[in-house]
């Protein structure tokens, strides 16, 4: 049953189908390769939503979605984890978004599509629309899919009601609508090279990386977060920063990591805990989502985040 009070956290952001393809051997590029093609629910967005309610947080989504099959396959598996899907906006006429991905033999993204032209509809009207769920907030979450407008409509009505905001970059190419706002964002996460985008320099390694959370925190930033893949992650506060190497795990499949990553960062922080905190737990759920087929884990929740925590 969905909990139907003011939600803890509301997300905005990118709802979609994800398809998803692994090769049983190397990948061979122009030819066909044998392997496993799976079809989940998935878009940046909806899976941080998923994540949050499988740790008990009450999570309210905005999304679009248009009036096709994949439209009810992603409302109906995204309520059954709990997250509030009512405000959802159905389109008419509208495609839902897909997300087309082929992975390497070991679990990496080789190269993906995707085919979001739906998520304009996410847009300052119906952004507006909803406003009283981002004035009764603990915490607002966007992904860098929303439109420069979007992302400042959602700004605006937060700061009116001082409520925190969180931005996921999802992409370099996201990234670059993200970095008109940075003053204005409570954590942002992403990885070097959105960082990168972010930054205005590249990052290529923990040191630059960390020199990059630095730099974000001064704009104004709370909490910056950015990852380096199978090198951990560092992050830094207007306080404190640190460095958090990856936990060796056999890869299954890489796609959501990032998302579950945020999911839990996000759990921490509307909870309380210490930056340092939040991170490890941030590190615990995309460890646990990396060892998983489903691009968001079905095994995580509170005890299995706990138990894969970094000390």
């Amino acid at each position: 049953m969905v909990d139907r009070r003011d939600p803890e956290v509301l997300v905005i952001g990118a709802a979609c189908v994800d398809i998803k393809g692994r090769p049983h051997e190397t990948l061979v590029a122009g030819t066909s390769n044998s392997g496993l093609v799976r079809i989940t629910t998935g878009g940046a967005g909806r899976n941080i939503a998923e994540n949050l309610a499988r740790l008990n947080v009450r999570t309210t989504l905005l999304t679009v979605v248009g009036t096709d099959n994949y439209a009810r396959m992603i409302i109906e598996d995204t309520a059954a984890t709990g997250v509030d899907t009512s405000s959802v906006r159905v389109a008419s006429g509208a495609r839902s978004a897909i997300y087309l991905a082929v992975l390497d033999a070991s679990g990496h993204l080789a190269v993906s599509i995707d085919d979001m032209a739906s998520l304009d509809l996410i847009n300052p009207p119906y952004i507006y629309a909803h406003r009283e769920l981002i004035e009764r907030a603990s915490m607002v979450v966007v992904d860098a899919n929303l439109s420069t407008k979007a992302i400042g409509t959602v700004l605006a009505l937060a700061r009116r009601s001082d409520v925190p905001v969180c931005m996921t970059t999802v992409s370099v190419a996201l990234a670059r609508k993200a970095r008109r706002y940075l003053k204005d964002y409570t954590v942002v996460i992403g990885n070097v090279d959105e960082a990168s985008v972010l930054c205005g320099a590249p990052i290529t390694d923990v040191a630059s990386a960390t020199l990059g959370a630095h730099q974000l925190v001064a704009t104004g930033v709370k909490l910056a977060i950015i990852t380096l893949g199978p090198r951990g992650l560092v992050y830094a506060t207007g306080t404190s920063n640190g460095y958090i190497p990856a936990v060796q795990c056999e890869v299954v499949d890489s796609t959501g990591a990032g998302d579950a990553l945020a999911a839990a960062v996000i759990y921490g922080y509307v909870n309380g805990f210490q930056a340092d905190e939040a991170v490890r737990l941030g590190v615990s759920a995309a460890t646990l989502t990396l060892t998983c087929r489903d691009t968001v884990c079905r095994d995580l929740n509170q005890e299995t985040l706990y138990q894969r925590m970094v000390i």
